[in-house]
């Protein structure tokens, strides 16, 4: 187009330049788009997964919440089914997804991960779906894992939910601690050298393999290679396994250091 036919004179002199040309890219999403259902309770998913997805270009994250109640338990988990729909129709509405991360591992065995992904779907339909337990499974057999040692904030009767889910899975849960917490808020804060001593504590044993930490609220990521190195046995966390299944369910292999054993395989 000639530039002068873009160029229109204002009374006051002023050039207004409309319909300039332009061409589209993949944008910030060119590689892979991965929406996270989070906790309006969680103070820790989202950090921590910006700082795993630093380093990838073309892979973008969306996020919504969903409302929750900070005291965890079985009642209040099961409440967050009928909300998730809706939740997951307001990411990107309208623009396809390669992946649906839901971010509550508690929330995941007292629903049913069955039952999570129906619902995800009944938005996103043939969506690849992935939750924290789902990926630590994952994670956990991708490493050759059998035997773990589970640690949790959890009150008894959710940890004794999650152990039954991990052990009919396949893998063997002959070692677990928990901070027995009920209040979400206050589980965000527990420190990283109190998460550190816990799972050298609890991985010491013989009798595993591995560490896996449960709750979205918990921080790992940041200590994970060091406290492997320290143990001699892999670890991961909802947080960090659950990122890692979701990248690789958008077929996202790239290889991240610093991240641990999981995120070189």
């Amino acid at each position: 187009m000639n530039e002068s036919a873009l160029r229109k004179p204002t009374e006051s002199g002023v050039v207004s330049k409309t319909h300039m040309p332009f061409e589209l890219d993949g944008g910030v999403a060119a590689r892979a788009r991965i929406g996270m259902m989070v906790l309006s309770s969680d103070h820790t998913l989202e950090y921590e997964w910006r700082r795993i997805f630093a380093g990838l270009d073309g892979v973008a994250l969306y996020a919504n919440r969903i409302y929750n109640s900070t005291m965890v338990n079985p009642t209040t988990l099961a409440e967050m089914e009928a909300r998730m729909t809706e939740v997951a129709r307001l990411i990107l509405p309208g623009t396809p997804l390669d992946v649906v991360a839901y971010g509550c591992t508690s929330g995941t065995v007292v629903i049913g991960e069955d039952k999570v992904f129906a619902r995800i779907r009944e938005a996103r339909p043939k969506v690849a779906c992935t939750t924290p337990i789902t990926g630590a499974v994952a994670g956990l057999t991708a490493l050759g894992c059998k035997r773990i040692a589970l640690l949790t904030p959890y009150v008894e009767e959710v940890n004794q939910v999650l152990r039954r889910h991990v052990e009919s899975r396949g893998i063997g849960v002959p070692v677990m601690g928990s901070f027995n917490h009920e209040n979400d808020d206050e589980v965000a804060r527990i420190s990283m050298k109190s998460l550190q001593d816990a799972m050298l504590d609890l991985g010491s044993s013989p009798d595993v393999d591995g560490v896996f930490v449960s709750c979205t609220s918990l921080r790992v990521v940041e200590i994970a290679e060091e406290t492997e190195r320290r143990l001699g046995k892999p670890v991961t966390s909802s947080n960090h396994a659950m990122a890692w299944h979701a990248l690789r369910l958008a077929e996202i292999r790239d290889p991240l250091p610093g991240l641990g054993r999981l995120f070189r395989i």
